[in-house]
This record gives C-alpha cells, sequence and structure tokens, in this order.
C-alpha cells in the first residue's frame, strides 16, 4: 500500500512539474530544424522551465499548423503567401514575421563535375529540363541527373520563384524529404546537381563535404560570379539567391514564446553561425523590432 500510494505521489509530482513548464511547440521548414532544434537545447539548459518540441515537414506545413493554431511557432524558409495570410485572417490568427538567420542558398554538384559557376538562367534551365546534358554548360557530355525538394517545402517554392521564373520543374528532378537526402544523392551520383541551405553543406570541420562542390553563382551572364560560402557576400545581398530564414506566430510574441525568440535573435545568433548560416543583418533587424525583438 505504501509503495502503491509512493508511485501515485511521484506521478502526480511529474504531471505537476510538465503542467508548471512553458511548453512551446514548433512546425515547418527542414532547412531550419537542425537549426532551431539546436537553438531549443541551449534554451532549454538555461530556463528548464521551457519545454520546446520541434518537428519538420516543410514550410507550408509549418505555415498550415500555425493557421490552424496548433503550433506557438511557425518556421519557413519563404515568406508566406498573401493567400496563407488570408486563410489566417479568417481563422481568427494574425501572422507577426521573425527572421532569425540568412541562408545562402546553395547550388551543389558531385565534385567530379568540372564546372565551377553558373549564372542563374542556367541553373533554372536546367531545373526546368531544358539543359540535359553538362556539355551545354560547360560540363562533360554526360546527361543532367537532377536532385531537389518536395512541394511542400519551403526550399522548393522559394527556388522555382527565384530560379526556375515561377516555371515548372523537370518531370525528371528526383523530389528528396530533406537536404541531407539532396546531399548523399548528389555525393553518390556523378552527374548530380542539387539546391541546399548552405548550413548543410559543411561537414564536422566547417569544411565542404567531401564529394561536393559548391557552385558559384553569377545574378547574369554580365556579372561575376559569387560564392555563397563568404558571409559578407550573402549578408550584403550580393549572393543572388540570398534569403531570409523566417518564424511566423500568431500576434505580438509574450511570455516564454517572446523570450525564446529573443534568445535566437540575440545571442543565438552565435548558434546560427556555427551551424553554417549566417546573422540576421539589415532591414531584416527593422523587420524584428516591428516584432516587439
Amino acid at each position: 500500500m505504501k509503495l502503491y500510494m509512493t508511485l501515485i505521489l511521484a506521478i502526480l509530482s511529474m504531471s505537476v512539474m510538465v503542467l508548471s513548464q512553458d511548453m512551446i511547440l514548433i512546425k515547418g521548414s527542414d532547412t531550419l530544424i537542425n537549426l532551431v532544434q539546436n537553438l531549443s537545447e541551449v534554451y532549454m539548459e538555461e530556463n528548464p522551465n521551457t519545454a520546446i518540441a520541434v518537428t519538420g515537414g516543410g514550410s507550408g506545413v509549418g505555415i498550415a499548423a500555425l493557421i490552424s493554431n496548433t503550433v506557438a511557432i511557425a518556421n519557413a524558409s519563404r515568406p508566406m503567401k498573401d493567400k496563407e495570410y488570408s486563410a489566417a485572417k479568417e481563422n481568427g490568427v494574425v501572422p507577426i514575421e521573425v527572421v532569425i538567420g540568412i541562408d545562402g542558398l546553395s547550388v551543389i554538384v558531385n565534385d567530379g563535375i568540372p564546372v565551377e559557376s553558373l549564372t542563374v538562367a542556367q541553373i533554372g534551365a536546367i531545373f526546368r529540363g531544358e539543359v540535359n546534358n553538362w556539355q551545354e554548360v560547360g560540363g562533360p557530355s554526360q546527361a543532367v541527373s537532377l536532385y531537389g525538394r518536395q512541394p511542400s517545402s519551403g526550399t522548393y517554392v522559394f527556388f522555382q520563384e527565384h530560379v526556375l521564373g515561377n516555371k515548372n520543374y523537370s518531370p525528371k528532378m528526383k523530389q528528396m524529404n530533406g537536404n541531407a537526402q539532396i546531399i548523399e544523392g548528389v555525393k553518390a551520383d556523378k552527374a548530380a546537381i542539387g539546391y541546399v541551405g548552405v548550413g548543410y553543406v559543411f561537414d564536422d570541420n566547417r569544411n565542404v563535404m567531401k564529394g561536393l562542390k559548391v557552385l558559384k553563382v553569377a545574378a547574369d551572364k554580365n556579372s561575376d560570379p559569387v560564392d555563397p560560402l563568404i558571409s559578407e557576400n550573402v549578408k550584403s545581398g550580393k549572393y543572388p539567391i540570398a534569403r531570409a530564414l523566417y518564424q511566423y506566430i500568431n500576434g505580438k510574441p509574450k511570455g516564454a514564446v517572446l523570450d525564446f525568440l529573443k534568445f535566437e535573435t540575440g545571442k543565438g545568433q552565435k548558434i546560427v553561425e556555427e551551424m553554417g548560416f549566417y546573422p540576421v543583418a539589415g532591414e531584416y533587424l527593422e523587420n524584428n523590432k516591428k516584432a516587439g525583438l
């Protein structure tokens, strides 16, 4: 009987502890998942009364969860669309945008491909299926093998809008579930080209992973190719396919959510850099001030 009562008290004690914690649910972008998980782990070590759960599924999935008001924060590697804002409004949700980092979206090839740079137009033509052989862009006579993301991915949408000119991807493109799958596919495929967040191209020693090459990208044929691995190129906007990494919340943040966002955009920026992305700069700092950060 004493043992039984002890177990009951232990369970009740644990329940009280869980209920006394602030729980923050975060869902969305697979580009952001590793970064936000790391930020969350460090934050929870410093703030043991806050529990944070981070899951992926793609930017569209995260934004849909915010619209349905089932998460506190939606991770997104693209801005919300007008139709998503409208759907949120209809559901009584007021999305507020925060930027936690900047990504130099990187075009990667198997390191056996002897191409060092491409223009945005050439990359778009490759992924639309208009260029099918590496020989057409200065490489060997070899069929191009395409690796990309699935349609729920914010990276898929951003790349389609900014590189493919809102045209369709080639039906031959292999749709992968995340950046890590694209990396592994490109490393194993001697004819491969893909696109990933810049934070995913590095190994544990901050070198580009063996088997990969990160291409320099030129805005057009009259511009110099720009390296996304140089932070100033991305932060200054010189790199033509740089993008912000977003989080969306319902209304002005408060409580534990506000505190976590302040951590991410403050001392957490060091973690952003350690993960291979770049800290918030320029207009995005002003954007965050409007959100109360």
